[in-house]
This record gives C-alpha cells, sequence and structure tokens, in this order.
C-alpha cells in the first residue's frame, strides 16, 4: 500500500504527482535540485523537497538535474514514469532514460505508461500492488515539454491514489 510519493519538483509531471499526494492525504517529498530550481523560477515551497548538494551527479555529469533524479529512484521501492509517446523513444530524453537507467542499476521495478491511454489506471494500480510498492518515485515530461501534462498526470494519480 502505498505510503509516500516522492518527485523532482520540476513543473508538469512532478509537480503534478505531488499536488495529487497532497490532495489524496499521502505524504510526499523527494530530492530537487539546488535552489529549488524548476523551469518557471523556484519550486513552490508547499512541496517538501529536499535540496541536493550538487545538480549533476557524479555518474551522469552530461544530465541536468541528474543528482536528483538518482538519489529519487534509489530512495523509492519503485519509479513510475510518464512518457508520451513510444517507449523506443525514451532515450531521446536523457532525464527520464536516466530514471529507467537507474532502476535496473539499483534492481528496482520501473513502469513507464502514457498518460493519454485509458489502461493507465488500471495497468499502474495492477504494478504497484505487484511490486508492493510503499514509497513511489514518479518522474516524466515538464509543463514545457509537454503542455498540458500537469492536469493529465494529476487526474491520473488522483484516481490511482484514491483505490
Amino acid at each position: 500500500m502505498l505510503k509516500k510519493i516522492i518527485s523532482g519538483g520540476q513543473t508538469g509531471t512532478d509537480q503534478a504527482a505531488l499536488q495529487a499526494a497532497i490532495d489524496s492525504g499521502l505524504k510526499h517529498g523527494g530530492w530537487c535540485p539546488p535552489g529549488r530550481v524548476c523551469e518557471t523560477g523556484k519550486i513552490p515551497e508547499q512541496f517538501n523537497l529536499r535540496e541536493t548538494p550538487e545538480e549533476y551527479d557524479p555518474t551522469a555529469p552530461d544530465i541536468p538535474r541528474s543528482q536528483r533524479t538518482i538519489w529519487n529512484v534509489r530512495d523509492s521501492d519503485g519509479s513510475l514514469i510518464f512518457w508520451v509517446g513510444e517507449i523506443s523513444e525514451l532515450k531521446s530524453d536523457k532525464g527520464t532514460e536516466l530514471a529507467a537507467s537507474t532502476s535496473n542499476k539499483l534492481r528496482k521495478p520501473y513502469l513507464v505508461v502514457n498518460p493519454f491511454s485509458n489502461t493507465t489506471v488500471r495497468t499502474t494500480i495492477k504494478w504497484i500492488n505487484e511490486n508492493n510498492i510503499e514509497i513511489l518515485s514518479i518522474g516524466g515530461p515538464s509543463e514545457l515539454n509537454s503542455p498540458g501534462i500537469f492536469e493529465q498526470v494529476y487526474q491520473i494519480l488522483i484516481e490511482v491514489f484514491s483505490r
């Protein structure tokens, strides 16, 4: 049973996950970049996030915000990755691919779902239950890269968290 949602605080998917956790009465947190930086300026203070000491992890020095991504995957029981498009295109987004590859490296389960699929809620709930996920890391596109993603992900997660 889910106990806590963690995410990195970027606009779009990350903030939708954190807001849905708050609105559903779940604990939330996670790691964010130094200075609480996001594409619109600063991550809102309502989100209980801790700043990483560095933006770049030494193992991924070419990927922005890599330290927070790696630490959020590390601190979770599994990662839910929202992705708009074909899974084969996942490597086109270095941060999203980093979440998946870190999950593999740490031998933690992850699930990639399309937020616009009508099976996403059912698939996600089944995966959470089968993997006994208590602390769930959630990531995916930012609002800048995928306009409207906040609302879509928020609605899905409200439904998932209510079950």
